[in-house]
């Protein structure tokens, strides 16, 4: 019998799947707790619009990271902080000045999360930057950090 999962069950499939059940199963137990139910017409109608928009939400999303990629790409975010007499910075550049710089020059909101450095920021100079816009698309920015006037 084909059910539709409205929660995970294990060793059968995971919530909004369209799976195969012993018959059984399905009416004794599936259908009883709520965990599944039958795959009619209109479920199966209700299954595939979802699938549908899952599909089209993953493909926006996608298009938004690659734009976003495209916009960042080689890109240098200038940052100025204050330093201490030896040119040390007091404290260390965050991926949170960041990610608040990114998105005050280019207006594309960046997950702090997302910023992955080579190294901590704690002197003046130039460095590497990955962020993680979506799984698989990346964009390589560089970090420039001067003093503050």
């Amino acid at each position: 019998m084909k059910v539709i999962l409205l929660q995970d069950v294990k060793a059968l499939g995971k919530k909004g799947e369209l799976v195969n059940a012993a018959d059984g199963y399905a009416r004794n137990f599936l259908f009883p707790k709520g965990l599944a139910k039958e795959a009619n017409a209109q479920a199966m109608n209700e299954y595939r619009n979802a699938e549908n928009s899952k599909n089209f939400k993953v493909e926006t999303q996608i298009n938004e990271a690659k734009k976003a990629k495209s916009a960042l790409e080689g890109e240098t975010f200038k940052m100025t902080a204050k330093a201490g007499k030896n040119g040390k910075l007091f404290g260390s550049v965050t991926s949170k000045e960041i990610s608040a710089e990114i998105k005050r020059q280019k207006g594309i909101d960046v997950d702090k999360r997302k910023i992955i450095l080579d190294s901590e920021i704690k002197a003046f100079g130039t460095y590497n930057a990955e962020i993680k816009l979506y799984s698989g698309i990346t964009a390589s920015v560089k970090v420039q950090v001067s003093e503050e006037q």
